[in-house]
Formats: C-alpha cells, sequence, structure tokens
C-alpha cells in the first residue's frame, strides 16, 4: 500500500542528538520546580518568557536559514527539541505555533518582505502567533470558511468576520487566518487566502473560551472593519487552501501528536515502580503502552524525514496524528482504570490532579488541529476510496 511505502523507518543525524544535553539543561534550569499536574499541561502552558529565553538559546526557529535569524538546520532537529520539551513537560504554548507552523509558512509562502520582518522575530521568541482556522458552524470543515477580506483598489483589505476556538489568541502578537477573498463559501476550497492579522489593529476583539478545567487557552476572535497593508497577504490570493494543507502536515506529523500524556504516563510508571509491582497484568499494561509509544515515535521520524526532504506527506501525516491522538487518549483512560483497580495504593496528589487534567483535557486531542473524521477523509482520498 502507498502509504505505507513511503513511510521508511529513519534515524535521528548524530549531529542533532548532540543537542540533548544543553536543551535537557535548559529545560530542568526552568521547571525543575514545577509539580507533575503542572508540567502535565505541557502543551497548554504559557510562558512568554521561557520562550523568549529558548530563543535567546537558539532552540526556536531551528529549521529557518541562518539569514532570517535562525539556526539553519533540518526537522529533525526539532523532533530532537520538541522531544525533550514534552517529555519534561515544559511549558511550550507561547512560541509553538510560531515556531511549527508560521515561520514555515512565512519562509514557503511568504514575501521577501515578510521573511525579513517575521522570521528573526520568531527565532527569537519575540514574535508569537495564533492561527485562524475555525468559524461557528464550520468547525474542522476549513473549505466552508466564510471570514472576508474584501481588496480595497490599492489601499490593502478589509476584513470582517469571526475566528473561534482560536488556540492562546489572548497572548499572540498576530493571527495567520484563512480567509476568503473572492466567490462564496459555496465555492468551497476556491477563492481562499491567507493574512497576517496584528491582533492589536483597531476591529479586532478577542473573548476567552475557559474550558472544564478552568483554563482559557482557546478564544473568539471578532473582526469589525478591519484595515490590513497590502503586505498583510501570505502568498498568492486563492491559494489559501493549497497552502494550509501544506502548512497542517506540519502540525500533524511531528512528535506533539504523541507526546501530550507522556507526563501522566511516566509519573504513573514511577508509581508502579513505587510499588514494586511486578504481577502480569500491570507488565503487559506497561509493556503495550511502550510499545505503541515506540512505534509511533518510528512512525513520526519517518514522516519528518519525508518533511526533510522538502515533501509534503499530507495523508502520512493525517495517519500519524490519527493514531498518535488515539494513544494520547488512551493512555489517561488505561492509567485511571489501573488505579482504580488498586484501591489500597496510597497514589501522590500530584499523580491524581495531574490524571483529572489529562482525563479532562484528552477529548481535545482528537480535535485540534483536524478531527479524527477530516483526518480520515484525507487518508480514505489518499488511498483512492474517496
Amino acid at each position: 500500500m502507498r502509504v505505507f511505502e513511503d513511510l521508511v523507518l529513519s534515524s535521528l543525524p548524530a549531529e542533532d542528538e548532540a543537542l540533548r544535553p544543553e536543551i535537557r539543561a535548559l529545560i530542568a534550569d526552568t521547571i525543575s520546580q514545577l509539580p507533575t499536574d503542572v508540567r502535565a499541561r505541557s502543551w497548554q502552558g504559557f510562558d512568554a518568557a521561557f520562550s523568549r529565553k529558548l530563543g535567546r538559546a537558539g532552540f526556536v526557529g531551528l529549521s529557518l536559514p541562518k539569514e532570517y535569524g535562525g539556526a539553519g538546520r533540518g526537522p529533525f532537529t526539532r523532533f530532537v527539541i520538541v522531544e525533550e520539551l514534552l517529555s519534561a513537560g515544559a511549558p511550550v504554548a507561547g512560541h509553538w505555533i510560531a515556531d511549527r507552523q508560521s515561520g514555515p509558512l512565512i519562509l514557503h509562502f511568504g514575501t521577501e518582505e515578510q521573511r525579513q520582518f517575521y522570521l528573526p522575530r520568531i527565532a527569537s521568541g519575540e514574535a508569537l502567533f495564533c492561527i485562524g482556522m475555525s468559524e461557528p458552524g464550520s468547525g474542522s470543515d476549513l473549505a466552508s470558511v466564510r471570514t472576508r477580506a474584501e481588496p480595497q483598489d490599492d489601499s490593502g483589505w478589509l476584513l470582517n468576520g469571526q475566528k473561534i476556538w482560536t488556540t492562546n489568541a489572548l497572548h499572540s502578537d498576530y493571527m495567520i487566518a484563512l480567509v476568503r477573498t473572492s466567490g462564496s463559501s459555496t465555492d468551497r476550497q476556491q477563492g481562499l487566502s491567507q493574512v497576517i492579522v496584528d491582533l492589536k489593529l483597531p476591529g479586532v476583539s478577542v473573548r476567552p473560551i475557559v474550558d472544564l478545567t478552568g483554563d482559557a487557552h482557546f478564544a473568539e476572535v471578532f473582526f469589525e472593519d478591519v484595515r490590513l497593508a497590502p503586505d498583510a497577504l501570505v502568498g498568492e490570493e486563492g491559494q489559501g487552501w493549497r497552502q494550509v494543507t501544506a502548512e497542517l502536515a506540519f502540525e500533524r506529523s511531528g512528535p506533539e501528536r504523541i507526546y501530550s500524556s507522556v507526563v501522566l504516563l511516566d509519573a504513573w510508571t514511577r508509581h508502579v515502580e513505587e510499588q514494586a509491582r511486578k504481577d502480569e497484568a500491570t507488565v503487559r499494561l506497561l509493556g503495550g503502552l511502550t510499545a505503541r509509544l515506540a512505534v509511533l515515535r518510528e512512525m513520526s521520524l519517518a514522516v519528518t524525514a519525508r518533511l526533510a526532504a522538502g515533501e509534503s506527506p499530507v495523508v502520512e501525516a493525517s495517519l500519524m496524528k490519527d493514531l498518535g491522538t488515539s494513544f494520547e487518549q488512551d493512555v489517561p483512560e488505561l492509567v485511571g482504570d489501573d488505579l482504580a483497580s488498586h484501591p489500597d495504593e496510597p497514589i501522590a496528589a500530584e499523580l491524581h490532579r495531574a490524571l483529572l487534567y489529562v482525563t479532562q483535557i484528552a477529548p481535545s486531542f482528537s480535535l485540534r488541529g483536524g478531527t479524527r473524521e477530516i483526518l480520515r477523509g484525507i487518508i480514505a482520498r489518499g488511498l483512492g476510496l474517496r
């Protein structure tokens, strides 16, 4: 089957593996005092000072060219850094989207002026980005986008509409929004473009969405007669759909799609060790989770190799995210069942709080970055089944 033939086992280059001691020292210096349940919020952990610290150390924008403030390295380098950050539970939300998606998007599709302005700021951890894709009533059906940027002769664009479920819009400096610049929502993928929106512009308002955990990393963003400069457009007008699908390959394929529950898994493993549990059921559960994680990591490395080769493995990245988020969602359920089946064991308060948090947030794992149904549609189309 083609999609599997394209996923060839790969390994991390030695020069990228060599980065681990330095990034581990920086992470330890920052989070060594954080309890398990706080580290379990790694994806949602917003710490702009930590992001700037990573930027000053050269760990943000690693794959960007040196002339734009990056390190001129490849996707494998970022794989190592992300793996270390998430495994430790470091707060990554501040620079996460800019580093993973906005920077590469501007590099590949932006103008030279956009590259020179935004990319050095991204690499230093100073420019924080969010992504405006989902809209009320459309969910992951991005082709039904209704937010519209009307061309204003030679004076730029007039933006009106609303985005929702926008991660960290409250704390971001810029949004890269998918908007309609021609036609109507019935035209589906036609007439869509991407624009950079300075979130401090008049007419932009951001409203937080508080979730069940008490966090508010999602937001609604409203645009009312927002005037964008002519250079707000990224890439070609009307090519937004093609650009977004390429951008989502960066989002869906990385180790972030398998490590969302790993702090909990690690804490539960330490608990089992402290209880000296070596019964068959425990060994089978721990071995099974470890084996799944190992296979997913190999798959993620294989997709990273495709990205490193300059390809856009949309189908393979979708497969990776579907399987990865299923694993991430299974971890809190299986850990919770295990702890409940051993009522006589004392459970550390931090482990208990981490379990409650990950259990509450786990349903979102298969929503963010494309729902399971959307991903499976992409996979089916890639296999010629629809």
